[in-house]
């Protein structure tokens, strides 16, 4: 049972990390327009897609999990 404890209490806080960055992101002003980010502007259309961004979290989540799994 000791395994469930440590997977809840990782999970916890992940989840209280991730509030915290959603709290966060609107402090962050480079957060959304990093290099990479696609956007397109017309006159009727916009089309945003945070792609560096993406890039960026996703490499951050994988640092967390595998220093997790050390």
């Amino acid at each position: 049972m000791s395994g469930i404890g440590r997977s809840l209490i990782i999970l916890g806080l992940v989840i209280a990390l991730v509030g915290v960055v959603v709290t966060m992101a609107g402090k962050l002003p480079w957060l959304g327009r990093l290099p990479g980010d696609i956007s397109i502007k017309r006159e009727n259309f916009s089309f945003y897609f945070p792609l560096g961004t993406c890039l960026l979290i996703s490499l951050l989540l994988s640092l967390v999990m595998w220093l997790l799994r050390r």
